[in-house]
């Protein structure tokens, strides 16, 4: 199956809450690779790319996300697959 790739910017309660490890075990568990990090404007930002069905598994996750999250929503960019990532990690 040909891989995709998206970025997204999650907004709402979603820094000091646990997201960024939520993000991280989640694409881990379906074999993404990419990256997430705290943006300053309080959102969270990640890229992953793997499978289409891995990835909108992994965006319906970070749609809910962890317990003491309140997402309020998601801004979702489909980008060219680059394929440069070796794993998912957490940047600071």
């Amino acid at each position: 199956m040909k891989p995709i790739r998206v970025k997204v910017k999650v907004n709402g309660r979603v820094q000091g809450v646990g997201f960024r490890h939520f993000t991280y075990k989640t694409a881990i568990s379906l074999e993404l690779t990419g990256w997430v990090r705290n943006l300053e404007d309080g959102c969270v930002e990640a890229v992953a790319e793997g499978p289409r069905q891995q990835v909108e598994e992994w965006l319906a996750a970070l749609k809910k996300g962890p317990p003491a999250s309140k997402v309020a929503g998601l801004t979702i960019q489909r980008e060219i697959v680059e394929g440069v990532f070796e794993r998912f990690e957490v940047r600071f």
